[in-house]
């Protein structure tokens, strides 16, 4: 249906529609994932977003180019707020001309002077000669192409201080003038001047009302005073400006993105925003010769969890459920959240209660008599591409797997520099050695692995690594020889993944280290686990 048929519907159904405010293209796109049938083009929120005063100070061109990114982003109809009309009803002419060729489905013209000032600044704001007005509607009405574009007048007489009677032969004036709807405006904290208008307006012309002095007003009241349309006219841009203070200032303050990259969309979540996926099925399409290598992840996760108890009894501990959601899928949705879909997951115990939707599941049988290194060769014709490689039962943040993909080298490993943070006397650790220990300055310079032992003691090692390791196409390479190697030995199912790095780097290949600092678990046990549901 078209935008114009949508929004002309709404003014003529028989219950009350709602329009949410809008600023740009991407708020635009919230306000219709919202659920809301319309969106309210708000000129307070376009001028802010510029930085510009709600006083005409952005040119109507500029406004135009701003909605018809919003028009472009969304399938809703759009009310655009066009104050004056930028001039007088030549302007209004050209003005409407254009709406339609953005696919815009409706204008608002209120009746004050060029250039307007908002309604809720100052009091005795002049209103412009009403058969004035009336002439800019009959001009937009006369030359708008497509018969269910609509022209809403919105009426200023309660915001000048006019009083009841000025407001009733305005708007009046505006409906036998052509105005598909009349906008009542006021900016009492109660609804008594639209309630008292209500009362005596005996035409069918719809009335609009944007509520925003007298938002504690319950909404059933604007549906038994029989109000067509309710606009939420300037939240979204306010929201976002809170939002972005207080970012702003947790970000000066702490000098870090620590403590805000969890309360902010992760980025994935603008990319959808942007339809990004749009433009890769583009891609395969019209650049057929493009090969666009994705990464492929491997997740380890064959083990009981034997010191988890009964807990473990009906399942691995990779499907243990943590804050409600199983830890594979956790890992799973980090991976996704990096554009790698491509996901295997080694099981062994239990492996069929492994129900993880857009994932492979290989079995190895003998998981009870092996090692990590025993499930890792059972993906070995996984290693075509690049990959990651992943423990089946760590939790960590997200900049930690982004850290590590964006760290160069055939074979990266995430190290946590604190080596004693989990350490406990039960517990199987990766301490490896470095060639360089952590410190704020180890980003100028490349670190690469020397030695991954569990037998190191905490005071001699420089971190543990977490069980993330990156694999470029000839890191994957160098692994799956290395694997084909290993498997030969007559103890192979004894080994682990830190005998595989040892002979990585026996065997002449850099092994570089990426660190982190904390912000990971290893589910080894109970008290672990309690951990985790506050994670």
């Amino acid at each position: 249906m078209k935008k114009t048929t949508q929004f002309k519907r709404m003014l003529q159904s028989d219950r009350l529609e709602f329009l949410l405010e809008a600023h740009n293209g991407l708020s635009a796109k919230i306000v219709e994932e919202s659920g809301h049938k319309g969106i309210w083009g708000s000129g307070l929120g376009i001028s802010a977003s510029l930085g510009v005063r709600d006083n005409n100070e952005a040119s109507w061109t500029q406004v135009l180019e701003v909605v018809e990114f919003m028009s472009d982003a969304t399938t809703i109809p759009l009310l655009l707020d066009a104050d004056t009309g930028y001039g007088n009803f030549n302007n209004v002419c050209r003005l409407v001309r254009k709406l339609e060729q953005r696919n815009v489905a409706a204008v608002c013209l209120e009746d004050k002077l060029f250039p307007k000032t908002n309604s809720f600044l100052g009091d005795q704001q002049p209103l412009a000669d009403m058969d004035e007005f009336c002439g800019k509607i009959k001009a937009a009405k006369d030359t708008q192409q497509d018969p269910d574009f609509c022209v809403v007048a919105r009426v200023e007489a309660f915001i000048a201080g006019w009083g009841l009677m000025e407001t009733l032969k305005r708007a009046h004036a505006y409906s036998q003038s052509g105005a598909d709807a009349v906008l009542i405006h006021s900016k009492l904290s109660k609804p008594d001047q639209i309630l008292a208008f209500m009362k005596e307006w005996k035409e069918s012309c719809p009335v609009i009302i944007v509520p925003t002095m007298y938002y504690a007003t319950p909404t059933s009241i604007f549906e038994e005073a029989h109000i067509s349309m309710v606009i939420w006219a300037n939240h979204l841009v306010r929201a976002s400006i809170s939002a972005m203070q207080d970012i702003a200032k947790n970000i000066y303050i702490e000098r870090s993105l620590m403590t805000v990259e969890d309360a902010i969309v992760p980025v994935r979540e603008v990319f959808r925003l942007q339809d990004a996926d749009t433009l890769k099925i583009a891609e395969d399409a019209y650049l057929p010769s493009r090969q666009t290598e994705r990464g492929r992840a491997i997740i380890l996760a064959a083990s009981k969890g034997a010191d988890l108890g009964s807990l473990t009894d009906a399942k691995p501990k990779a499907m243990l459920p943590i804050q409600g959601k199983p830890l594979l899928q956790r890992l799973t949705d980090h991976f996704h959240a990096v554009e790698i879909h491509d996901i295997l997951v080694v099981g062994g115990y239990k492996s069929e209660t492994i129900d993880i939707p857009d994932i492979k599941v290989v079995v190895n049988s003998d998981y009870e008599q092996t090692k990590e290194l025993s499930s890792l060769y059972t993906a070995l014709d996984y290693f075509d591409r690049p990959v990651i490689v992943s423990y089946g039962d760590i939790l960590f943040k997200n900049y930690i797997l982004l850290r590590l993909l964006n760290e160069p080298g055939d074979i990266v490993v995430s190290v946590d520099s604190n080596p004693a943070r989990n350490h406990t006397q039960n517990r199987f650790t990766d301490f490896v050695r470095c060639s360089k220990s952590y410190d704020t300055d180890y980003f100028e310079e490349t670190v690469q692995l020397l030695e991954m032992n569990p037998a190191l003691s905490p005071d001699r090692a420089d971190g543990e690594w977490i069980g993330l390791v990156k694999l470029s196409v000839e890191g994957a390479k160098q692994v799956q020889t290395a694997l084909e190697e290993l498997h030969r030995r007559d103890d192979f199912n004894t080994l682990r993944m830190n005998d595989l790095f040892e002979h990585v780097i026996r065997g002449g290949h850099e092994v570089r280290v990426v660190y982190s600092n904390g912000h990971w678990l290893d589910i080894d046990d109970l008290e672990i686990l309690s951990e985790a549901m506050e994670f």
